[in-house]
């Protein structure tokens, strides 16, 4: 590890996680910052974080701190990344990583005129029980993919308010869900050549259930559903032509999975043992990253974060979704 010095900026729940993370992980935790001075120095004390911040600007401008993590909603995610870009920092930017393409495109550039590290806080990916599983395709275990599977699916929070509901929040099950099962397809079968879409908005514009079936290179075909209003099985499965790999719930976080054959034999069963969440994964992934000097990094280099927002876009587009800021 390189011994960098993170930051966080805001201080809700997926913040509280990834800074228990980082504890667990031993990695440096240097500084975090709030819209209050109250918020901060509480985050702090619940951490042993030395600087506590009453400004997303100040914690930006710290000089103690080498990358910051980026956990604010959605369409506050341009805005603290360009901070910490603009003022030298590398940034680790919670999924789904901006509200749009264009929005992900501008902090890809940014980043490459700066000579900064910007990534995607897409922490499944880095996860030991996905790097078993591209391991396995790779291998050719499977055969040919001709299939993937994803649900992420659960009863969340209906009054109209809340961040998962209002739009001008990014709410939604899509951006909060969906990035998962979506982002799981591209990893596995790479970019879609078809999207279609179906959804059920509520009563606020925000979608509630969000449905995919997409076709990739050779023919494959993958289906995906996000509900924030059902909770379901999460679970996944990559399903080829010699074996099927079927990972157990909940799928995007530390779990099982097992590779069966096509005639039943149980060819490998993984089990995951894994401290904590899990996010401390993605912070050793930016920390080498950053120690090899690569402006982007090989499980999801910083273009496929840009073309998966793309598909974000045009999932919306189909489902008649379209968020305050781009009127």
């Amino acid at each position: 590890m390189t011994g960098l010095r993170w930051g966080i900026l805001a201080t809700g729940g997926i913040a509280s996680a990834f800074a228990s993370d980082l504890r667990t992980a031993g990695l440096d935790l240097v500084a975090v910052g709030s819209r209050s001075q109250e918020s901060a120095d509480a985050f702090a004390a619940r951490f042993d974080i030395p600087h506590a911040h009453a400004s997303y600007e100040a914690l930006a401008t710290d000089p103690d701190v080498d990358i910051i993590y980026v956990s604010t909603p959605h369409p506050m995610h341009l805005e603290g990344a360009r901070l910490a870009l603009e003022n030298g920092t590398h940034a680790l930017v919670e999924k789904a990583f901006t509200l749009t393409e264009a929005e992900a495109a501008e902090l890809r550039d940014l980043a490459a005129e700066k000579g900064l590290l910007v990534m995607e806080a897409m922490w499944t990916r880095y996860l030991p029980h996905m790097v078993r599983l591209r391991e396995i395709i790779a291998e050719g275990t499977l055969g040919e993919v001709r299939a993937v599977t994803a649900d992420h699916t659960q009863s969340l929070p209906v009054d109209p308010a809340h961040r998962l509901n209002a739009l001008e929040l990014g709410g939604g099950a899509l951006l909060d869900l969906g990035i998962y099962p979506i982002s799981f397809v591209w990893d596995i079968l790479g970019a879609p050549q078809t999207i279609q879409a179906a959804g059920r908005l509520v009563e606020t514009g925000a979608d509630s259930e969000v449905a995919t079936v997409m076709t990739h290179a050779g023919g494959a075909v993958s289906t995906t559903l996000s509900s924030s209003r059902a909770a379901g099985p999460n679970t996944a499965a990559v399903i080829g032509t010699k074996a099927r790999a079927v990972l157990d719930r909940v799928w995007y976080t530390p779990t099982s999975f097992q590779v069966i054959a096509t005639d039943g034999t149980v060819l490998e069963e993984y089990v995951s043992q894994v401290e904590g969440r899990g996010m401390q994964f993605q912070a050793y992934a930016a920390e080498r990253f950053v120690a090899e000097q690569r402006l982007t990094g090989d499980v999801l280099p910083i273009d496929e974060t840009v073309a998966i927002m793309g598909t974000l876009d045009e999932i919306r587009r189909q489902i008649g979704v379209r968020y305050p800021s781009e009127a």
